[in-house]
């Protein structure tokens, strides 16, 4: 059992699935990083600025405020943070829209790569046998074609 579960587990890393999650994971935080700061250091403060200096990380509407008696607060504040749902959103905006960008550019190389008749990228060997057959395919539909069409005749 042990030892089936350790070929398993030997098959998953070497094919390179392990390689691929950590790359992923990896290079998932770094875009993290590079979107937080795009969003708080680049987006806000001009949305700022055209909201007369509104820090939208701080926006939040109070449902009961905070009660001090003789220096201790009894009750807690509660409050609704609009404000860092609002940051969240454009976050997601972005992040959503960059995604986006970046598997648009992945899908139209991939289409560029998978094009046999694209001489400026190196097709990958298993699409151009895939058209080989096809033309083959194809040419062995045309002699059945005329064959057919001969013999009626």
């Amino acid at each position: 059992m042990k030892m089936k579960l350790f070929k398993e587990f030997k098959e998953f890393a070497v094919k390179g699935n392990m390689i691929d999650i950590a790359v992923g994971v990896i290079i998932g935080g770094a875009f993290n990083k590079v979107i937080d700061v795009l969003v708080k250091e680049v987006f806000l403060p001009p949305l700022s600025l055209l909201t007369d200096g509104i820090n939208w990380s701080n926006k939040k509407l109070i449902l009961r405020e905070a009660i001090t008696i003789d220096g201790v607060v009894k009750p807690q504040e509660v409050a609704i943070a609009y404000g860092k749902l609002f940051e969240v959103l454009v976050d997601f905006l972005i992040i959503g829209f960059t995604v986006f960008l970046v598997v648009k550019v992945m899908n139209s190389m991939r289409n560029k790569a998978e094009d046999p008749k694209n001489a400026t990228v190196v097709t990958p060997k298993n699409i151009e046998l895939l058209n080989r057959m096809t033309e083959l395919l194809e040419k062995q539909v045309e002699i059945a074609e005329r064959n057919t069409a001969n013999n009626a005749s």
